[in-house]
């Protein structure tokens, strides 16, 4: 009997441990496409390579030049993810981050064939580089 409670406990710590982990995305995925348009693509060989240097996974939105919506995927805690064939056009970058939304201040112009990096981190000794919006700010399109 008691060999078999013990057994029984193992099998539900592997199912919720299994069903933590599933709840959890993967680099690259567009987790949110049910509260966005289509993705804008462009034939330009350009591509933004987003990398995530922080201690928790971020969704990393894409808008132009007049705050439209281009892309976003969901980053893992010390992935990297590559977006191709970028729009010419200037762009910037948002992020969800744990229960927070902010905007990156900077303004990234692409043209064809070039290739940009952006580097998360989020130190708070930088935070003028950043400003935090609202989640309507970040689902608006």
């Amino acid at each position: 009997m008691i060999v078999i409670n013990s057994i029984m406990k193992f099998m539900i710590l592997i199912f919720l441990s299994c069903s933590l982990s599933a709840q959890r995305g993967e680099t690259g995925q567009e987790v949110f496409t049910d509260r966005f348009p289509k993705d804008v693509e462009a034939i330009s060989n350009s591509t933004l390579l987003i990398s995530n240097e922080t201690d928790h996974d971020i969704i990393a939105l894409i808008r132009g030049q007049y705050n439209d919506y281009l892309r976003h995927a969901y980053i893992r805690t010390g992935d990297n993810w590559i977006f191709e064939n970028m729009p010419i056009t200037r762009f910037y970058v948002q992020f969800k981050a744990k229960e927070f939304y902010f905007e990156d201040l900077k303004r990234i112009v692409v043209n064809f064939g070039e290739k940009h990096s952006f580097y998360f981190y989020y130190d708070p000794q930088q935070e003028e580089d950043y400003k935090r919006i609202t989640e309507e700010d970040f689902f608006k399109w």
